[in-house]
Parts: structure tokens; sequence; C-alpha cells
């Protein structure tokens, strides 16, 4: 279990992160979100005792990290990939790490079979790709066994098989009863990997919940309509109440409706003779979700095309 109380970071007069309280329970798959600059790198950091907090305290199993003897037997994390010698060998570089915190050599072997990196395990690393970095950053990850986990956007430089990959040895993980932390910025692998999320916005907390309830309170659950008479039928919609936006490049004829439901707007349509080409229901996302939830504590805001 990974326990976060108060945990706040200053540089300067900036604040990184802001008085964040959050647990990471075992069992589930716990995704980690927010917008560029959020700090959930300097929390993973602090949780791993790279960074010293200004205050408050971060504890992996009830204690820091720092205080764990052989730390790779209590906490597995890939931070960055690209941060390995590069003259070393796959087998060398993780050889040198389970040596030093008490691992049998025999785990070298096993966790380079289990990421896929066995054929290469004697290959300098220098030489791997971006995709090849992250196997073996989750190969150290896995070489003590440990019973809390953390990644951050661990499928960057992935082909689609190691997305699968992935995917399916973090819900496995969790189903052994351990502890996964998950931060990354693909909405539809966390949609597809998490139970539980952690959202943040400039350093404070903004949602720690299942992920089906955090893509429930977006109020992005729409209608999706097509119709030649779009214009007519906007006014039509605004005047029951509902909340008309264009879609699409032609946008022109492709509704996106909010407010009312689909059986509603049917209904107004057939007593305004509107004819209909479409009419789609579409559920809220965590995309949606995410996008609106995080609006105010995006960074760097891009600008609208013209």
């Amino acid at each position: 279990m990974i326990e976060v109380s108060e945990l706040t970071k200053c540089y300067g007069g900036n604040t990184a992160v802001d008085h964040l309280s959050f647990t990471v329970r075992p069992g589930q798959v716990t995704g980690f979100l927010g917008p560029n600059g959020a700090g959930k790198s300097t929390t993973l950091r602090m949780i791993l005792g790279l960074d010293a907090p200004t205050t408050g305290t971060a504890t992996v199993n009830g204690v820091p990290f720092h205080r764990h003897a052989r730390g790779l037997r209590h906490v597995g994390a890939l931070l960055d990939a690209a941060q390995i010698h590069g003259g070393r060998s796959a087998a060398a570089h993780l050889a040198a790490l389970a040596r030093s915190n008490g691992i049998p050599r025999r785990r070298v072997d096993e966790v380079l079979g289990e990421v896929g990196l066995a054929e290469v395990a004697n290959r300098r690393i220098g030489g791997f790709s971006l995709g090849m970095k992250q196997r073996l950053g989750i190969a150290t990850a896995l070489l003590g066994d440990p019973p809390v986990l953390m990644f951050d956007e661990p499928i960057n430089g992935m082909d689609p098989e190691g997305v699968l990959w992935v995917r399916t040895l973090f819900r496995r993980l969790a189903a052994e009863g351990r502890t996964v932390f998950l931060s990354s910025h693909l909405m539809s692998e966390m949609e597809n990997t998490a139970d539980h999320l952690v959202v943040i916005g400039r350093g404070r907390l903004i949602a720690a919940e299942p992920l089906r309830e955090f893509a429930a309170r977006g109020n992005r659950r729409s209608v999706l309509v097509a119709t030649p008479q779009a214009a007519e039928f906007t006014a039509v919609l605004s005047a029951a109440g509902a909340s008309v936006d264009p879609e699409g490049s032609a946008g022109a004829e492709r509704l996106a409706v909010r407010g009312l439901p689909a059986d509603r707007i049917g209904a107004l349509a057939f007593a305004n003779g509107i004819r209909l080409d479409e009419l789609t229901t579409r559920n809220a996302s965590l995309e949606a979700a995410f996008m609106e939830l995080t609006a105010d504590s995006v960074e760097y805001q891009a600008g609208q095309a013209r």
C-alpha cells in the first residue's frame, strides 16, 4: 500500500505538489492522471525518496521507502526507461541490481524471459529501441518480486503487441494482490487497465475514486444527431433547453446535443418535420471527463485553429 498525506513540494516560489493526500491499495491497478505540469512525476519521486518533500509524508507499507532495506524487494519502479547505462548488457544491468539487493541470480533470467528480452540478454542496452528499454525497465521493477509496483508512462515506444502485453501484465500483478500504481497520458490505455484513479491538477487532488465513477462525473453524455436541417433543428432543440454544438469538419449537418435524451430529440424532430439521418446516444468517456474536470488545471493551453 502507498499512503500520501499532505504531501507538498516547493521549488523556490513554485509549488509543484500542494498538500496532496491519497491512498493506493493492493489488489487493483490505480491510474495516476493529470495534465502536464500537474506534479505527477514529482509525486512519484517523493514516494521513492528521490526528492525530499517540503512538508507531508509518503509511505510504502507504513514506512518511508528509504527505510526499506534492499528496496527492490519492497518496491519495483520504472520512472524513465532511458536512464540506463548504455554500455552494459541487459543481463549485466539486472545482475548488478540483483546482487546489491540480495536477490538470487536466477531472477535475472526469469524476468528477462517474462518481458521477452531473453534472446537479447547479452546485447548492449545502448542499441535497444525505446520499446525494448521499456521492457527492461519493467524487468527491473519485477526483479525483487515486490508487493508494490510503480510505473511512469510504461508503454511509450511500445508496439501494439507490447501494449497488450503490458496491459495484461498489470492486470495479473494486481490480481496477485500487489499494489500497482500507473501514470500515463493515454486515456484509452488507462480506461482498459485501471480500476481506480488518482487525478491531480496543479499539484492538488481533483479526484480519488473508481474509474467508472470518475468518467460518469463529466457532463459529457451526449446524443449525436445528423440532419440536413441542422440550423432549423438547432433552434428547436435550444428552445427545448438543450445545448447544441456542431461536430466534425462538415459540422453543418452533425450536431452534438446535451441535456435531452435521444427519445425526446426524436420526438421533437417528428413534431417539427425534421429529417434525421442519425440519432446515437454516446456515453461519457474517461477522456471527456478528464478534459472537463482538469480544464482549469492545464498549464499550457493550445490556441484554437482558425
